[in-house]
């Protein structure tokens, strides 16, 4: 795969697909007031804080370093991720932005020979295709928890970060990329 354009390729369609990830969550939480981040739909879910400060912990652990040392890092510590005692919106954009800083600076950094190796994770030896995608699809879920909880809490002035509904001719028409 080294050799191969694929590896490059591949490497320029993961950061794509974390660049989208980010700017979902990006325009969620742009629409967000210090409650919003807080509200949970029942005590046994999340809030968006807590989302939040779990991806922190998350993505720094598993991207700094990332072809090094393995991604569970001893100084994280998750259970307290899920602690909900967060100050407000701007500590949450705060940590989203730092969590985001590591993860591209470092995706950015690797090389299509990079695809060869193996990382470990929690001591578990993973390809590197399979700790990205393993990465891409967690980062992925808990945006997606991210837009749903910040579209009920602002309810009838959410801005949608997609096609509206009913307007999929027009933006089949307009050649509009991205979630569909």
């Amino acid at each position: 795969m080294t050799g191969s354009p694929v590896a490059g390729t591949l490497l320029e369609e993961l950061e794509d697909a974390f660049r989208a990830q980010k700017r979902l969550g990006d325009g969620a939480l742009a629409q967000l007031e210090d409650a919003d981040v807080r509200l949970r739909p029942d005590p046994s879910s999340n809030s968006i804080a807590v989302i939040v400060k779990h991806l922190h912990g998350n993505m720094l652990s598993r991207w700094t370093d990332f072809l090094g040392s393995d991604g569970e890092k001893p100084a994280r510590r998750r259970d307290e991720e899920f602690v909900e005692d967060v100050a407000g919106i701007a500590q949450v954009r705060s940590w989203w932005e730092q969590a985001w800083q590591a993860a591209l600076t470092e995706l950015g950094a690797l090389a299509p020979a990079d695809l060869e190796r193996t990382v470990t994770i929690r001591g578990e030896a993973h390809s590197v295709p399979r700790a990205l995608l393993r990465q891409l699809t967690h980062t992925a879920q808990h945006v997606g928890q991210i837009v749903l909880l910040a579209k009920h809490a602002r309810g009838e002035d959410w801005r949608t970060l997609s096609i509206p509904r009913g307007g999929s001719a027009q933006a089949d028409r307009g050649g509009r990329s991205g979630p569909r």
